[in-house]
């Protein structure tokens, strides 16, 4: 069994809108994540290690 810590991303001004982000994250080896989180505001990403996070626009 895999621990999980959930680590989430909220976006800030100088940071971009959620897609900038989220392509840019995908550029660097992110890649989508299915945790069956279903239609959600909000993208769900593993890094290259399989490690999953949230990508929240702003607030």
């Amino acid at each position: 069994m895999q621990d999980r810590l959930c680590v989430s991303v909220r976006l800030g001004g100088a940071l971009g809108d959620e897609p900038e982000l989220v392509a840019r994250l995908k550029e660097l080896g992110a890649t989508s994540a299915d945790v069956g989180q279903g239609d959600l505001p909000w993208k769900v990403l593993a890094d290259p290690e399989g490690n999953e996070f949230c990508v929240l626009g702003p607030a």
